[in-house]
Order: C-alpha cells, then sequence, then structure tokens
C-alpha cells in the first residue's frame, strides 16, 4: 500500500533542480547527510539504558531512598547528554565555513584558511576504532595546519553506504567550491 506523503529520500531524489529552497539559510550549520545507521542504534540503544535508568530512579525515589534515586538520576540525564552528543557528531558546514564534531571535540576550520578539499584513498578507521581498513576519505588541507579527515567511508555514518559518502563528499567539496576563496 503506497503511503500518499513524499519521504525525504523521495523528494531528494525527485527534485532534478539544486536551486534553493526559500527557507534555504546558508548562515546556519547544517550537516550535508543524514546520520547513518550505526550511529542511530547507537545512540537509540544508549536513550533505551537511559529509560531502564530512569524507570530504576523512579522505583528507588518511592522506595523512599532519595540520595540514590538523585545519583541514578544524574547517570541516566548523563547516558541521554552523551547520546544525543553522538547524533551530533559528523561534518557540519555552512557560509563561514566547515565544522567537524568530534565525540569531545570539536573543530572550526573557514573556508579562507581552507587551502583544497579532495577525496583520496587511505587507511581509514573502521567505526571509530583503532582497527584501520583500507578506504576513502575527504581530507580537509589548511594553511598552516595538518591536515583534517572529515568524511571516511567507513565511520558510523557510511559504513557500507559507498552511495551516501560520495553525495555526502560532492556535497561538501561544492560548498567549498562556493565559499572557499579561490587561490
Amino acid at each position: 500500500m503506497p503511503l500518499p506523503f513524499l519521504t525525504a529520500d523521495r523528494a531528494f531524489e525527485a527534485t532534478s533542480d539544486d536551486i534553493a529552497l526559500p527557507f534555504d539559510d546558508h548562515d546556519q550549520w547544517r550537516r550535508p547527510y543524514r546520520p547513518g545507521p550505526w550511529r542511530v542504534i547507537a545512540a537509540a540503544l544508549a536513550l533505551l539504558v537511559a529509560s531502564f535508568m530512569l524507570l530504576a530512579t523512579l522505583i528507588i525515589a518511592v522506595a523512599g531512598a532519595l540520595p540514590a534515586a538523585g545519583v541514578c538520576l544524574g547517570a541516566a540525564l548523563l547516558v541521554i547528554l552523551l547520546a544525543l552528543r553522538l547524533l551530533r557528531v559528523g561534518t557540519w558546514v555552512s557560509r563561514h565555513g566547515v565544522r567537524q564534531v568530534r565525540f569531545l571535540r570539536t573543530v572550526t576550520v573557514p573556508w579562507a584558511r581552507t587551502r583544497s578539499l579532495r577525496t583520496v584513498q587511505q587507511p581509514v578507521r573502521w567505526l571509530g576504532l583503532p582497527r584501520t581498513v583500507q578506504g576513502q576519505a575527504l581530507v580537509l588541507a589548511r594553511h598552516g595546519g595538518e591536515p583534517l579527515t572529515l568524511l571516511t567511508d567507513h565511520n558510523a555514518d557510511f559504513l557500507a553506504r559507498v552511495e551516501a559518502f560520495d553525495r555526502a563528499a560532492d556535497t561538501v567539496e561544492a560548498w567549498s567550491a562556493e565559499y572557499a576563496p579561490v587561490s
């Protein structure tokens, strides 16, 4: 049974022209791709654990141990915050530059400080773990700094989604071509 509404995938594929929508504000930071299934699954599992922790908090509070309930509530809120941060991890672009949000750190590079942006074949980390495999990476070369790896085809957003990686890399390169100064 087909549903009468358009999903985001169908709406994206249905448009053949790349004109900006009226609400499209290039000053806002945006992720040029969707979070991958591995990232979403990890965040969903963390939120599931947090819901059990909140249930335990309620049971402990009803039993009368309020200090223990406070500790359990604090731990549940910490797990929720970590799950939300996990969903924000990725590469974000705007008119001002490119931003790489990691789990514990964020690096922002203005377009004026970029030298080049290219996709290269190199050893990349598999799901962010120490194990490396041969893959593709979108590497940003900066003026006066070491290269920054923005995207890889083996991270939590693009593992087994080669077309999504290519589309995201092309989108970031298009932002760079539009806003980076010409050398």
